[in-house]
């Protein structure tokens, strides 16, 4: 069981970056999906959450990313996604993405998640 996050890097201010995260078990369709980050020095955050059943289903983001992120999840391709678009400085941080079967109500909750995968920087210059 493992998650492989890739599409980290460096981009500027008001730029673009997409991360991707690559599940290998058979039930991934089964798992609600989050990407979380964690900043030098700061606690791990919730950023975006999508529900098991995928793109189109519920979404939930946090404020600091509404409106500029937007999450996906592919079940045929056991992948989910996170498109970052007008990016800002302080979006520089390690990504990770994370699977979780708890509630929809607790997809922001970093300890819910049982599986995690390895992180990918983001750095946002100004």
């Amino acid at each position: 069981v493992q998650l492989q996050a890739s599409g980290g890097g460096l981009a500027q201010a008001g730029g673009s970056l997409m991360l991707s995260c690559a599940a290998s078990w058979s039930t991934f369709r089964n798992f609600h999906m989050g990407w979380f980050r964690q900043a030098p020095g700061k606690e791990r955050e919730f950023v975006a959450a999508i529900m098991r059943s995928g793109t189109g289903s519920s979404t939930r983001y946090a404020d600091s990313v509404k409106g500029r992120f937007t999450i996906s999840k592919d079940n045929a391709k056991n992948t989910v996604y996170l498109q970052m678009n007008s990016l800002k400085p302080e979006d520089t941080a390690v990504y990770y993405c994370a699977g979780t079967q708890i509630v929809w109500a607790y997809v922001h909750e970093s300890h819910r998640y049982t599986i995690w995968g390895q992180g990918t920087q983001v750095t946002v210059s100004s």
